[in-house]
């Protein structure tokens, strides 16, 4: 998908609610969610009508890929197209010469790695790509929490930080991608001696409030520690900034936040009570004031992959 002016998202958006028809049932869609500790494959005859999926450790690249191919293979000779949500950063402009391949990213070895070329060496078919991020939030607009939403955001809090912004559900995009696991917050007054976990930024928002950046801190997960223990404090505080963040400079009407760190209970609501606090009465309006402002996926963890079978089915549109 290249880059593409507002005035086109009407055109853009019929791959979300197109309807497939063909008079073949097996030809299939290959799907690839890529994040930086699992892969999940899968084909499907559409989006909501899934026949097979997998789960795949990402490993090093080249092992990695050959586990992806392997899964396909049964399939090759029904895959209409496949679509890829790859973690990043990558590069999603078709006409780089770099297109679908990842770009300084602080997973070893995996900077100038692609998901992308070995599925066209391989299979010579249409393949659509995307962020992991911008895949889940196509999937919660059409069919989850962002339905309805103008401009919606989806965040996840797991291995990384990352986050996807639909605007009518269309990605955006600019000189990259959006970025926003490694945007700015105020390090908290308790919350010291702790450097911060990106090798690139140090105590950005991923460097403090990931997965890693918590275990590193306190020695386990969140869901480990005690209810009491000022890390669910400074974990809610730290996502509260970039959520206040993001309804300053994008106008969202939500923000969805999903990914492992996500689902220890109360955490959403204390997310939103801590974006309150740094909004300081500004933007304040029944909008904000809403628990269902700041809300867990309806996906669950199906968001990314039901994405990629999205662009998959946008990848096979002849007008594509």
């Amino acid at each position: 998908m290249t880059d593409t002016p507002p005035t086109q998202s009407k055109e853009i958006c019929l791959f979300i609610s197109h309807t497939f028809k063909r008079p073949d049932e097996d030809r299939l869609y290959g799907a690839i969610e890529a994040g930086g500790t699992k892969v999940n494959v899968a084909v499907g005859r559409s989006a909501t009508d899934i026949v097979a999926t997998d789960r795949i450790e990402t490993g090093t690249p080249t092992a990695t890929i050959e586990g992806i191919l392997g899964f396909f293979e049964e399939y090759r000779v029904k895959i209409l197209s496949f679509g890829v949500a790859s973690f990043g950063p990558v590069r999603l402009d078709r006409t780089a010469s770099d297109w679908g391949r990842l770009i300084a990213t602080p997973k070893l070895g995996w900077t100038g790695a692609s998901f992308v070329q070995p599925l066209i060496d391989a299979y010579a078919i249409p393949v659509e790509l995307e962020t992991d991020v911008s895949a889940a939030a196509i999937a919660e607009y059409q069919f989850g929490a962002l339905r309805g939403s103008r401009c919606g955001i989806y965040l996840t809090v797991g291995t990384g930080i990352g986050g996807g912004i639909v605007i009518d559900g269309v990605p955006v995009r600019g000189n990259l991608h959006p970025e926003i696991g490694h945007i700015r917050i105020s390090r908290g007054a308790a919350d010291t001696g702790f450097s911060g976990s990106c090798p690139y930024h140090g105590d950005c928002l991923e460097g403090l409030a990931s997965g890693p950046a918590i275990e590193r801190r306190w020695g386990t997960s969140l869901d480990r520690l005690p209810e009491d223990h000022q890390a669910h404090r400074i974990i809610a505080d730290y996502l509260g900034q970039a959520c206040a963040t993001l309804a300053l400079t994008m106008s969202a009407d939500r923000i969805v936040i999903g990914g492992g760190v996500s689902k220890v209970a109360g955490l959403h609501r204390a997310i939103a009570n801590r974006m309150r606090y740094w909004l300081g009465g500004y933007l304040d309006g029944p909008t904000i004031r809403n628990d269902t402002f700041i809300v867990a996926p309806d996906l669950s963890d199906r968001a990314g992959i039901t994405g990629a079978l999205l662009l998959a089915q946008r990848a096979d549109l002849p007008d594509r």
